[in-house]
């Protein structure tokens, strides 16, 4: 039924606006809450190598939740189960000569951890990481002022019931 392409984030779609969807997917090991977060893979043009909330493109006439649970099942063979959208923002896509918005959901895995697997074509390899562990996911293609940065620190708040912190003091 999906009509997914192995470079989606390099289809041409030029002046276009596309939807997509990522999700928070967070774990909690021996009490430390963690996020999943997959690396692209450096074959990639587009952000290539850079660990990302995991996701993609809404299609047209789709549900963003039901496109963001079909994205997580083609990427990584695994179910998650979708909460509330706690951030979005736009961004532009050189490559693909469009203009996106992203929602970022809540979500867990429904399937086992152990059983997420990755397309080498998508992603190179993924971890969990803690929040005190974030600083390991900038580079200099998502810094902290990035809006998906800011979206991890603000989700890590949001699930201790404080008030959102936008990054680093």
């Amino acid at each position: 039924m999906s009509n997914k392409t192995s470079h989606d984030s390099e289809t041409a779609a030029h002046g276009q606006q596309v939807i997509t969807a990522c999700a928070f997917i967070h774990h909690t090991f021996d009490g430390v809450t963690k996020v999943f977060l997959p690396k692209r893979a450096d074959t990639k043009k587009f952000l290539p190598g850079v660990y990302e909330l995991p996701g993609g493109h809404i299609d047209f006439g789709e549900g963003i939740a039901d496109g963001l649970q079909r994205e997580i099942r083609e990427e990584f063979g695994v179910s998650v189960n979708i909460g509330d959208p706690f951030a979005s923002f736009t961004y532009t896509n050189n490559i693909k000569g469009s203009h996106s918005v992203e929602v970022i959901y809540f979500a867990t895995f429904k399937s086992p951890i152990d059983q997420i697997q990755l397309d080498p074509a998508d992603h190179s390899t993924f971890d969990w990481f803690a929040e005190i562990e974030l600083d390991k996911v900038v580079d200099e293609n998502k810094r902290d002022d990035d809006p998906e940065i800011k979206a991890l620190y603000k989700a890590f708040s949001l699930l201790r019931g404080e008030a959102p912190n936008f990054g680093k003091d």
